[in-house]
């Protein structure tokens, strides 16, 4: 079913983009939480881990489209919310593959991961806008399959990374469902940036709710990791605000906020290394 004449058109073609921007990202964030296993995946194991974030972004829509729309209406919702996913995506391969990219491949290819989606967290049963411990265990679960997906099955990193990806998404699906101008949604962990101007994202943060319905999302991120006798200190952005930013603002913003971890590395340095730090070492605290 096409979505240029149906009443939910506008919001069927947003959570398109969203959901296909989302997972682009997150698998790029993927690979910085893992960077040693980056360096070996294939383009189809970064095809699997960008699907994995499909099915589970397909889902928290269905649940979260269920206090929006009527009842009789939402699974014809859904249904063509395949359709919209299916061209966006089209679109989005056409200057890898070209204009001649099979969408018949491409609807068979979404068709199934909202296949695989129902099997694997319909099973799970939770209201997606309250945190409780069905959804934190279906979170869980997405994670695994993403660090599975990625052949380092069990790794608490990725797992967490794809988990907190995931939870960011949700105020965003509702805004859309709801009329509202989406909040910025994808978080990104942050790893080792090579040139300053380029400043990996920082890791995001699950909104929290301020008020009703508001949400707060973190956009700006600093984070320092001691390795041996080595602090780095990098900061980040979320993947939305620095696609919003114009140019000579996010310049702006580089240098800025390179001061600001210049400061912050050398005050959280002077505390890494002190005796008070190692002593919480000692106790297990730190």
């Amino acid at each position: 079913m096409g979505t240029s004449k149906n009443p939910y058109s506008e919001q069927l073609r947003g959570i398109a983009e969203l959901i296909l921007a989302v997972a682009g990202e997150s698998v790029t964030v993927m690979k910085r939480n893992a960077p040693e296993r980056a360096l070996k995946l294939k383009r189809h194991d970064e095809w699997e881990i960008y699907l994995e974030f499909l099915k589970v972004m397909f889902n928290l829509t269905d649940r979260l489209s269920i206090l929006f729309l009527p009842i009789k209406e939402q699974p014809q919702f859904m249904d063509s919310l395949e359709d919209a996913v299916t061209l966006q995506l089209k679109q989005v391969l056409e200057p890898a593959f070209g204009s001649g990219a099979d969408q018949t491949e491409i609807m068979l290819t979404v068709g199934a991961a909202v296949g695989e989606s129902r099997q694997a967290y319909e099973r799970y049963r939770f209201l997606v806008t309250e945190n409780n411990p069905a959804k934190d265990e279906m979170l869980k679960d997405f994670g695994g399959r993403v660090a599975e997906a990625m052949g380092i099955a069990g790794n608490a990193q990725v797992s967490s990374a794809a988990t907190l990806c995931a939870s960011a998404v949700i105020p965003a699906i509702k805004a859309i469902l709801a009329g509202e101008a989406p909040p910025a949604t994808a978080g990104e962990t942050a790893t080792p940036a090579t040139d300053a101007a380029a400043a990996s994202p920082a890791p995001a943060t699950p909104p929290a709710p301020q008020g009703p319905t508001g949400t707060e999302i973190k956009l700006v991120s600093v984070m320092s990791t001691v390795t041996g006798e080595e602090v780095e200190t990098r900061w980040g952005l979320h993947p939305r605000f620095r696609q919003d930013l114009p140019s000579d603002d996010a310049q702006q913003l580089t240098k800025l906020m390179n001061r600001v971890s210049k400061i912050l590395g050398e005050r959280y340095a002077s505390v890494a290394f002190s005796d008070e730090w190692t002593s919480w070492h000692k106790a297990g605290h730190a």
